[in-house]
């Protein structure tokens, strides 16, 4: 039992070490040795996202610039990272051995402490030297300018790309859209400013369970480059010719370095908005041949298997009988209509349900479609349920039409309850009645009450009561047709009432996924709700909605600056989550923040 709280230390000790191995904060001095009066820089650096940093005391030394934070990116073996730096221009002020004490950041619930560095100090640093040493850190600081990308040339250090599988495909073939991001240079905030139109395509997004980008390395034409896959779409031609996807446009906030570091005091970095947009990309799409194509072909493109089931084979009249179909496979699953059956006459037949199991992931579109169709034979007797003659479809890996054969079923039915409504067929006389609880009825042979005249409800005071409440409740349902005609005639005022009611449904799923940990389906529905309500509030259509076209209505509607402020300021947290991880505000903040703002909205307008 002693040994367990040793092993317990242990264990911990390892955990820790593994931690500290992986995110370390590290300071570095440009110099160690240097003369009084000579400039020289201490460096703090994490390869992680932290915050709460702490600097160390520089009491023997006269601090010139700091601390100037500079961020980058970096990709080790697939594994996206962030390293950030805190840089101090210090100068020496008298002779001695000194020492500069250890920094603190947090980072992951976790307080990392650099090493202390010690600085020696020795005579006075002659002039020329000092000059000699700030033309020396002005030249390297002007190359490294040179060699980082400057804002003529960004275009080549942080764009889009929409990468399409397949260019030439068939109408109703699997398409995967991957809209990759390219970067050299660091990039502290992102926004969406217009999704592509997919017209002529049935779309659908990929979205990934892990809320986090997966940063990768790629030299792309001679060049060494950070992607990540930042948006992926599932797409389904639905005719033929050349069909365009439009570009996905955004708004970086890129980090850029610039000259004149010691004339800056406030650091040698300055944030830039550079708008990239991806170019469009033209999908051929060939119609499908018109030879071999079968008859009872619906419009299934893919790789598809077919089955069918009954709950039973044997049952009584009236009795109710579930007739199932499912498609599986890859392709179209989500456009495949229920397939129209052609059961027995005697057999009763509803509209079906449909059961989705349909996945959408980086493979497409995968899974299956069931249609279950509630059966009811009217009548005893043998029969041969075979409704669906075959299921077709069109494979374009093999350029060609497919069919598949469907079981049919051997149905015995009993005759039914004699006490039923509906009589079943009478297998003596061998006819079979088909006007069912409608035309024949049994006679009755329950008693009945008799009542003299006078003493029924006809000529009661109830009777003469809803005589003259008719008329009344038909004028009232009148005028209450012709109110609500009136509410409802104009389309804007509606939407404008409603808005609220809307944005409460897609916050309520919000909530509803914050609840079970999926941040980027928290986010995205917290931005669908805001959008949504906006748009209907501000009557703007959905593809004009922007943050110049809102804050413009909202002011049109007299809202005060700080409210259309904490709204964009709202919006900007969603879109810069579902793309990179942020810090400093909980999912719980946000949306509280979202609703308190839609709420305050409501108040004012």
């Amino acid at each position: 039992m002693k040994k367990i709280p040793l092993i317990l230390s242990f264990l911990l000790l390892c955990i820790n070490s593994l931690f500290a191995s992986e995110i370390k904060l590290v300071a570095t001095a440009t110099k160690t040795n240097v003369g009084v009066g000579e400039q020289f820089e201490v460096d703090f650096s994490v390869n992680g996202s932290g915050d709460r940093f702490t600097p160390p005391g520089f009491s023997d030394f006269q601090v010139l610039s700091g601390p100037n934070i500079s961020s980058s990116m970096a990709s080790v073996n697939g594994d996206a990272s962030f390293n950030t730096m805190y840089s101090y221009i210090l100068a020496a002020s008298k002779e001695g051995t000194f020492t500069i004490g250890a920094a603190a950041i947090v980072v992951n619930g976790h307080t990392l402490i650099s090493s202390p560095l010690k600085i020696k100090v020795k005579g006075q640093a002659p002039p020329q030297q000092n000059v000699q040493a700030q033309q020396q850190q002005a030249q390297q600081q002007e190359d490294d300018n040179n060699a980082a990308p400057d804002t003529k040339n960004l275009s080549k250090s942080i764009f889009i790309r929409a990468e399409a599988d397949k260019t030439s495909v068939y109408a109703g073939e699997q398409i995967t859209v991957a809209y990759r991001l390219y970067t050299r240079v660091g990039f502290t905030g992102n926004e969406v400013d217009k999704a592509p139109d997919l017209n002529g395509f049935w779309s659908q997004d990929v979205i990934n369970k892990d809320p986090n980008v997966t940063w990768s390395d790629i030299t792309y034409k001679g060049l060494k480059y950070h992607t990540a896959v930042i948006k992926k779409t599932i797409l389904f031609p639905e005719h033929a010719g050349d069909l365009l996807i439009d570009p996905l446009a955004m708004t970086f906030l890129v980090r850029l370095q610039i000259k004149g570091i010691f004339d800056n005091p406030f650091g040698n970095y300055q944030d830039v908005k550079f708008p990239v947009k991806s170019a469009p990309v033209i999908i051929h799409v060939t119609p499908l041949p018109a030879a071999g194509k079968p008859a009872n072909f619906s419009g299934a493109v893919g790789n598809f298997t077919v089955n069918s089931d009954v709950d039973k084979k044997e049952l009584k009249a009236n009795e109710t009988l579930n007739y199932s179909f499912e498609v599986s496979g890859s392709g179209n699953l989500n456009l495949i209509n229920a397939p129209t059956i052609t059961p027995p006459p005697d057999i009763e037949k509803y509209d079906p349900k449909t059961d989705d199991h349909i996945t959408v992931d980086d493979k497409g579109v995968s899974g299956s479609r069931k249609y279950s169709y509630l059966l009811i034979p009217r009548h005893e007797g043998e029969y041969t349920l075979n409704p669906i003659t075959g299921f077709s479809y069109f494979n374009p890996a093999t350029k060609r039409y497919v069919t598949l054969p469907v079981q049919g079923y051997h149905i015995k039915v009993d005759k039914g309850d004699a006490q039923a409504n509906v009589p079943a067929f009478n297998s003596t006389n061998q006819q079979d009645i088909q006007m069912l609880n409608k035309d024949i009825r049994y006679i009755k042979t329950a008693s009945f009450s008799l009542y003299k005249d006078g003493e029924g409800f006809y000529g009661s005071f109830g009777f003469y009561t809803l005589l003259v409440l008719g008329p009344l409740l038909f004028g009232a349902a009148f005028y209450y047709r012709k109110w609500d005609d009136k509410q409802n005639s104009d389309i804007v005022k509606v939407r404008s009432r409603k808005a609220s009611k809307v944005a409460a449904k897609h916050l309520a799923n919000a909530n509803k996924q914050l609840v079970a940990g999926n941040k980027t389906l928290f986010y995205e529905a917290v931005t669908r709700g805001l959008y949504g309500y906006l748009s209907d509030k501000l009557n703007i259509p959905f593809a004009d909605l922007n943050k110049e076209n809102i804050i413009e209505g909202l002011q049109a509607k007299s809202l005060d600056g700080a409210l259309i402020k904490q709204l964009t300021d709202t919006m900007d947290l969603c879109e810069m989550a579902r793309f990179a991880p942020i810090s400093g505000i909980s999912e719980q903040e946000v949306f509280d923040k979202a609703k308190n703002t839609i709420n305050d909205i409501e108040d004012k307008i």
